[in-house]
Formats: C-alpha cells, sequence, structure tokens
C-alpha cells in the first residue's frame, strides 16, 4: 500500500479519535501518535490519563501542543503518524495571541502550523492520519474570538482535505466517506 493521508472530521464526541485508532492499529505497522492537548485543569488532565491509557502501549507517543510539524520532523520514525487533533492545536496557536485577536493574525499563525504539517507530511514516507472537529455545522459563536477560531479551524480544515487521499466525516460513531 502507497502512503496515504486520511483526513478525520465529525463533531464533538462524533467517534473520530476512536476511528482514528482503529485505523492505526488496523495498519499494522508502527505508529506515532501525535498529541496536542494541553493539561490545563483537572478535567483536562483526567481526559489525557484516559486516552493515554487506552492506546496501546507499544505507540510512540509525542506531545506537541504547537509546532507539531517541526516536532514531528524531529521523532523517530514510525509506519502510521497519527495527529489527534487540528481543533486543540488551532487553540493553542490562537488563544496565545495579543487581544484582540484578529482574523489575519490567527490564520497566518495557524496556517504557518499547517504549512510545517503538510510539508513534513509530505517528505515522510508514513501514512498519516489528522483529526478535526468540523465546525461548519454548528451554531454561530456569539463573541468575536469564536468566531476567528471558527473561521480559522475551517479554513485549515479546507486546507487539509485537499491535500487528503481521503476525507471521511464522522456521524454517530460512523465513518461516512466524503473524498
Amino acid at each position: 500500500m502507497s502512503k496515504r493521508l486520511t483526513f478525520i472530521l465529525g463533531g464533538a464526541r462524533s467517534g473520530k479519535s476512536a476511528y482514528a485508532e482503529k485505523l492505526a492499529r488496523d495498519s499494522g505497522g508502527s505508529v506515532l501518535y501525535v498529541a496536542t492537548a494541553v493539561p490545563f485543569d483537572d478535567e483536562m488532565r483526567e481526559r489525557i490519563k484516559r486516552h493515554q491509557a487506552e492506546r496501546p502501549s507499544h505507540w510512540q507517543t509525542l506531545e506537541a501542543p504547537t509546532n507539531t510539524g517541526q516536532a514531528i520532523a524531529q521523532a523517530e520514525t514510525a509506519e502510521t503518524v497519527l495527529v489527534d487533533c487540528l481543533t486543540v492545536l488551532a487553540g493553542n496557536v490562537i488563544a496565545p495571541l495579543p487581544e484582540p485577536i484578529t482574523t489575519a493574525a490567527a490564520d497566518s499563525a495557524l496556517n504557518a502550523e499547517i504549512d510545517q504539517l503538510l510539508a513534513v507530511c509530505a517528505a515522510d514516507s508514513a501514512d498519516w492520519i489528522i483529526v478535526s472537529n468540523e465546525v461548519g455545522l454548528g451554531i454561530v459563536p456569539a463573541y468575536p474570538l469564536g468566531r476567528v477560531y471558527r473561521d480559522a479551524l475551517g479554513r485549515a480544515n479546507q486546507r487539509i482535505a485537499a491535500a487528503a487521499d481521503r476525507v471521511l466525516l464522522m456521524v454517530a460513531g460512523l465513518p461516512m466517506v466524503v473524498k
């Protein structure tokens, strides 16, 4: 099987991560799990701990909340790279920007991350799986930062989808082939 980029989108609790992990497990090869979450409160620490316990112990885990592409490029090679998730990465990149956060600043910061990811993916011989929330189906956020974030992530999702060989939309735990 030749190298492939699979992009998995869906809403919160749609089964994105579980399905991505199943694809990685089913590949039968070595896996580099790239975690973007930062344990900023007790609930997030517990969530991260639960996710770590659910992953196979032989998978290599790389914690890369920012500069994710660069971190992957410097990591030990694997046959499958699973990035979970672009949604959190976007927040990690956009939230620290100086207030008021503008669309241009958010797009610039997130595009730098996407440029890195896509460049490393293109140069790598591994199969890649990238997970992200589909943010275009929800309500319009009531506050400016939420709208800036949603729009920047939506545009980043479009870039990854355009580069991907396969795009899946998760709905209630079921994968729907989009591309």
